[in-house]
């Protein structure tokens, strides 16, 4: 019994890391009171940065990124052998992701998972997760969107994972690629809205300059 109450403890509080919401607490350092009633209305970084500035959404983007890095390192010193290790973490950065998504701090309405994900993925697969990320990179530079690099890059993972496994024989545990094809239909649920815009040609793309940076140059 005590050993099944330390698993659940470690997913429960990846569940909790993941409900911290940075994206919603870090703007209202910098002045913005509710982050949900400007811009998307998204606690992710991408409309941090559009809405408060770059450095307010580069620490989103850490506190995203690493509370699903700690979920994932917290689960490994609470496994009790009950559970296979693997799998523990995996259940641990899911609920960090679910954590993010639905968020108990926000009355279960947070945002998208991405950078929770990309913690999370970067903890258990850094290899897989890093080619992703370039993908992430590449496809936004051509493109400028975000969310279509975020559906690109969560595909891109599953078919990393499928290629060094069961082609390139890596050692990868053969659970990953269920896991990879769960996460990318995840994250494509998360981004129907900004799918939907895709399609309809009306969807933000990224761009360097903040509103508020461009308010301060229209300001001198």
């Amino acid at each position: 019994m005590y050993l099944f109450m330390t698993e659940m403890l470690a997913i429960l509080l990846g569940y909790f890391l993941g409900s911290i919401p940075f994206g919603f607490l870090i703007p209202k350092l910098y002045g913005i009171k509710d982050i949900r009633k400007v811009g998307s209305g998204n606690i992710g970084a991408t409309n941090v940065w559009r809405i408060a500035g770059p450095i307010p959404a580069i620490l989103v983007l850490i506190g995203d990124v690493g509370k699903g890095v700690l979920a994932v390192t917290i689960s490994s010193y609470l496994a009790s052998g009950l559970v296979e290790i693997e799998y523990l973490k995996l259940a641990s950065g899911f609920a960090a992701i679910m954590g993010h998504i639905i968020p108990i701090f926000l009355l279960f309405k947070g945002g998208k998972g991405v950078n929770t994900a990309l913690g999370v993925m970067t903890s258990l697969l850094p290899i897989p997760a890093l080619i992703s990320l370039i993908v992430f990179i590449a496809v936004v530079m051509i493109s400028r969107y975000i969310s279509l690099g975020s559906i690109i890059a969560a595909i891109a993972l599953v078919a990393i994972v499928v290629v060094e496994k069961i082609f390139l024989l890596r050692d990868i545990h053969p659970v990953y690629i269920p896991v990879s094809i769960l996460l990318a239909l995840l994250i494509i649920f998360t981004h129907r809205s900004n799918i939907g815009r895709l399609l309809a040609g009306t969807e933000n793309r990224f761009q360097l300059h903040s509103k508020k940076s461009s308010g301060v140059k229209k300001n001198g």
